[in-house]
C-alpha cells in the first residue's frame, strides 16, 4: 500500500499536490510508513475556496429534487466500494476491520437519508399585521469548511459532508493529516456520482492549512471535529472573520449502573462502550460508576471478560480491539494510567502492552477502579481503552459525579425502575443518553454536546437548521398601501 498510495488535495474535481510541511502516515499496527505527502497550504486552501464558489453555485442552483438523486446515488457508490473503503479505513486508522465495515455501511445510510431532506426544506409564511405577504425561506449559508478527526475519518466525513450538501452548499473538508485517505476516496465517488466539481472539496494539510481555510470570509460556517483546545481555536479564528461554528468536542461519558438493573446485559454493554474502537471515540463509556452494593461484583466481572477480548491486527475479522493510532497516543495514555495509579486508583487489569504486541501501538483493555473526582482518570478525556470505575451510595449521588467535569457529550443509565431510569436520564446533563443501553447512534436523531463537549447539532432534522439561514421577504399585497415618509416627486 505505502508504494501504490499517493496522497494530494482534490480541489475543483482535480487531484493537485502541496506544496507545504510533509506527513508521514505510519500504520499503527506494525509501525510501517503507509506514504508521505505535502500539505495544502495556504495557496491550495485560497484554491479550494474558489472552486467552492463556483461549483457550489451550480449546485445550489440546482433543482432540490435533482440534488437528492445525485445524494442517492453517492450512497449507491458508497455501497458498491464498502469493502475497498473499510479496508483502506482499517490500514490507516488503526480499526477493526469488522468497525469499518458497519461505518462504511452508515455513511451510505447518511447520504441516502440527507438525500431525502433535499427537496424538504421548507419555509414559512408569517401573518404579520401589516398587507404583506412574509415569506421566510431557508437557504444554504454558501461555503461549509470542516475538520474531521483521526479516530473515525469516513463516519465523520459523511456525518457532515451529506446534509451540508442536502442543504445545497458547497463542502471543503480537512480530514486529520493523519487519515486523509478514505475522505478522498468518498470524493471521488461523489464525482462519479455526478457532484458538481467544486461543490466537494478535500483539501489535506494540518493546523496551518486549516486556519487559512477558517480565517477568511469566504468560510460560510466552521465545523469542527476533536479535541477542545482545537476546537475552540477554530471557533476563534471563525468569530474573528464573522463566522459561526459549530463543534463537537471530547467526551467524559458516566455509564451509571444501579443494582436493580438486568447486570449481565449491562456489564456486556460496557465492555463494548470503552473498549470498542479501542476506546478512541468521543461517546466512549469511559466513566462506570456502579452502585456500591454491586461494585466488588461488577468489577470483578470486567476484568475477567477485559482478559478475553482478542486484541490485534485490525485486518483481522476476529480482532476485537485494535491498536491506539499512534505512539503519541500511547505515550499520553500510559502517562495518565501511571499518574492514576500514583493519584490512588487500583490497576485491575491491562495498563500495558498485550504479550506478543510488538511491534504496533498495542494497549491491553484496562480497567482502573477507585477512581474518584480530582484524578486525572476520573477528569480528563483518556481516548484509549481505559476504564475508570467508580463506587455511589445513592441516586443523588450518582447524578453528581456524573455530572462532575466539563463534558456533556453523553452518558447512559441502567435500572430496572423506569420512573428512576427516566428521573436519572433527564438529570443527567448530556447531549445523548441512553437507558439501558449504550452508543446507539442514528442519523435521523440529533447528536452534539454542550459546555467544553461543544455547541450545536451534528445529525437529524436539526443539522439541516444549522447548514441554512432564514431570509425573511416581504410583499406588499395593497396597491394603495401608504408609504410613511417621502413626497410624491413623480405625479
Amino acid at each position: 500500500m505505502s508504494e501504490r498510495l499517493r496522497i494530494e488535495s482534490f480541489i475543483g474535481g482535480a487531484h493537485i499536490d502541496g506544496a507545504g510541511d510533509v506527513f508521514t502516515l505510519i500504520n499503527p499496527a506494525d509501525e510501517t510508513e503507509i506514504a508521505s505527502y505535502r500539505e495544502a497550504g495556504e495557496a491550495l486552501a485560497r484554491d479550494a475556496h474558489q472552486a467552492a464558489l463556483k461549483g457550489g453555485a451550480v449546485w445550489r442552483h440546482m433543482n432540490a429534487s435533482a440534488r437528492g438523486v445525485i445524494l442517492i446515488e453517492i450512497s449507491r457508490l458508497v455501497r458498491r466500494d464498502l469493502e475497498i473503503l473499510a479496508q483502506a479505513e482499517a490500514r490507516v486508522a488503526g480499526k477493526p476491520i469488522r468497525d469499518c465495515r458497519g461505518e462504511v455501511a452508515k455513511v451510505a445510510d447518511m447520504f441516502a437519508y440527507y438525500a431525502g431532506w433535499a427537496d424538504k426544506i421548507e419555509g414559512r409564511v408569517i401573518p404579520v399585521p401589516t398587507s404583506h405577504l412574509n415569506v421566510v425561506e431557508r437557504e444554504p449559508l454558501g461555503t461549509i469548511v470542516q475538520m474531521t478527526p483521526w479516530n473515525a475519518p469516513i463516519f465523520t466525513a459523511g456525518w457532515q459532508i451529506a446534509p451540508a450538501l442536502a442543504a445545497g452548499n458547497a463542502v471543503i473538508l480537512k480530514p486529520s493529516e493523519w487519515t486523509p485517505v478514505t475522505s478522498l476516496m468518498l470524493a471521488k465517488l461523489a464525482q462519479e456520482a455526478g457532484l458538481p466539481d467544486g461543490a466537494l472539496n478535500i483539501v489535506v494539510g494540518g493546523p496551518r492549512t486549516g486556519a487559512a481555510l477558517v480565517n477568511t470570509p469566504l468560510c460560510g460556517k466552521a465545523v469542527f471535529i476533536g479535541s477542545v483546545g482545537t476546537g475552540r481555536k477554530v471557533a476563534a479564528l471563525a468569530g474573528s472573520a464573522g463566522r459561526p461554528a459549530l463543534l463537537e468536542l471530547g467526551g467524559k461519558s458516566a455509564n451509571v449502573i444501579f443494582a436493580d438493573c438486568d447486570l449481565a446485559r449491562a456489564v456486556k454493554a460496557a465492555q463494548g462502550a470503552i473498549f470498542a474502537a479501542a476506546g478512541q471515540s468521543c461517546t466512549a463509556g469511559s466513566r462506570l460508576l456502579v452502585e456500591r452494593s454491586i461494585h466488588d461484583k461488577v468489577v470483578a466481572a470486567l476484568v475477567g471478560a477485559a482478559r478475553q477480548l482478542r486484541v490485534g491486527d485490525p485486518l483481522d475479522d476476529a480482532t476485537e480491539v485494535g491498536p491506539l493510532h499512534s505512539l503519541r497516543q500511547w505515550d499520553r495514555i500510559s502517562g495518565m494510567i501511571a499518574r492514576s495509579k500514583d493519584q490512588g486508583a487500583t490497576l485491575a487489569a491491562g495498563g500495558d502492552k498485550p504479550a506478543g504486541a510488538t511491534p504496533g501501538y498495542y494497549l491491553a483493555p484496562t480497567i482502573l477502579a477507585d477512581a474518584k473526582p480530582g484524578m486525572e482518570i476520573f477528569d480528563e478525556e483518556i481516548f484509549g481503552p481505559v476504564l475508570a470505575v467508580t463506587p455511589f451510595d445513592s441516586e443523588e449521588e450518582a447524578i453528581s459525579l456524573a455530572n462532575a467535569g466539563e463534558f456533556d457529550l453523553a452518558g447512559a443509565v441502567w435500572s430496572g425502575q423506569g420512573t428512576r431510569a427516566i428521573r436519572v436520564a433527564r438529570a443527567l446533563r448530556a447531549g445523548s443518553v441512553w437507558v439501558n443501553g449504550y452508543r446507539t447512534l442514528s442519523v435521523q436523531s440529533p447528536f452534539g454536546g454542550m459546555r467544553g463537549s461543544g455547541f450545536g447539532r451534528s445529525s437529524g432534522y436539526e443539522v439541516l437548521l444549522e447548514y441554512t439561514q432564514p431570509k425573511s421577504i416581504w410583499i406588499e399585497t395593497d396597491d394603495h398601501a401608504p408609504i410613511a415618509f417621502g413626497y410624491d416627486v413623480l405625479k
